[in-house]
Order: C-alpha cells, then structure tokens, then sequence
C-alpha cells in the first residue's frame, strides 16, 4: 500500500512542491481544510497570491511564473499579444501586463495579480493556433508563433506596428517557423493583407 502524508499540513507542501501554483478549490477536493490553509498562511507555509490562488513561500515571481498564475486564475483564456510573443523569445520588450485573449462574453476578471491585459477575440479567432506548453509545472495555454503574429498585425490599434514587424523578422531569422505557416495563419487570421508586403520583403531579403 502506498504511504500517504500523515496531515493535512503534509499533503498540502506535497501538493505545492508539484504544482507551485493551486487554486483553493483545488485544495478543496484534495479534501483540505480551510482552517488547514488559513493556518498554512498564518505560519507562512503559503502565499496567497490572489483571492482564492496560493503558492509556495518565497516562490520567484517572474515572467513564467506570472504566466503560470495567468493560466490559473484565468483557465478559459489564451496567452497572447505582446506575452505570447514574449514566451516565444521573438521581442526584448518584457510586457508589465499578461496579456490573454477570452470570447466576447466571456467572464472578465477582477484586477488583481499578476496584472493582466484582456483583449478580447471573436470565436473565429479565439480558436485558432493554441499550444498548450508547461510553465512552472502548470500548463498553460498560448498561441503559436505564426498565430500571434497574425495577431499583432491584425490588431495594429493596441500594439505599435513595429512590434509586429520586429517579431515577423525574429521568427524568420531564428527559424522557429516557415514563411508558410505565418502565410496560413495570417489568412486564417484576417491580417493577410496588412502582413504580405513585410513578410515578402523580409523573405526576399533572406
């Protein structure tokens, strides 16, 4: 018979050295107490992060991490934008907001941390292009890189042009895709028109 922790207090670091980050419902149904958590936080075996979203003491917040919290807090949403392209190491700029993509009517959360940026994509869009990678033990939905490319080229209003550009010529240089696929993904993303004569340019100059 396997051995299992002997408290409550136990079972709750097992949990946490697996998965930095845990939502309270999910030490719920791991059948721990909130008077367990409440004293975990009290004696500082925890860190509440958010309402209702815990991690390990002293746990490093950086730009994973935050993603990693994002996928938490936020499960039906999408990594995106400038954080998409970010975790794909195609910008310097390291963005002060995650940025995610939900539906129209999806439920917006709150601010509260990680800051975030919410962008909101039509179903037509919100589908297309999800990778799921693990951050930080958790995984976490983004979207591709010729995904977000599409993405920053269509929506030109919230991010400068030059971003995009700066990201289209960092993913061909890096080789991370094909001029293919960022072509497909451009037309399937509506920014078709708007990306051709760089990623034309750029190829050709290659």
């Amino acid at each position: 018979m396997a051995s299992v922790p002997a408290t409550q207090r136990d079972h709750l670091r097992t949990l946490l050295a697996h998965s930095p980050v845990v939502r309270a419902q999910e030490l719920r149904a791991a059948g721990i107490a909130g008077a367990t958590i409440a004293r975990a936080l009290k004696e500082g075996d925890i860190d509440r992060v958010a309402r209702g979203l815990y991690q390990r003491p002293g746990a490093p917040i950086d730009t994973a991490h935050a993603l990693a919290e994002t996928g938490k807090r936020i499960p039906k949403g999408v990594i995106a934008m400038l954080s998409a392209l970010a975790f794909h190491g195609l910008t310097d700029q390291m963005p002060r907001k995650v940025w995610v993509a939900i539906g129209p009517g999806d439920w917006s959360p709150v601010p509260s941390y990680p800051p975030t940026r919410i962008v909101r994509f039509s179903e037509k869009y919100l589908r297309q292009g999800i990778e799921h990678h693990v951050i930080s033990g958790i995984s976490v939905p983004v979207y591709s890189i010729p995904k977000t490319l599409a993405d920053l080229f269509r929506n030109s209003k919230l991010v400068d042009r030059s971003v995009a550009v700066e990201g289209l010529r960092a993913a061909l240089d890096q080789r991370k895709t094909t001029p293919g696929a960022i072509a497909e993904a451009a037309e399937a993303g509506g920014a078709w028109r708007i990306m051709r004569p760089y990623l034309e340019a750029l190829t050709f100059n290659g």
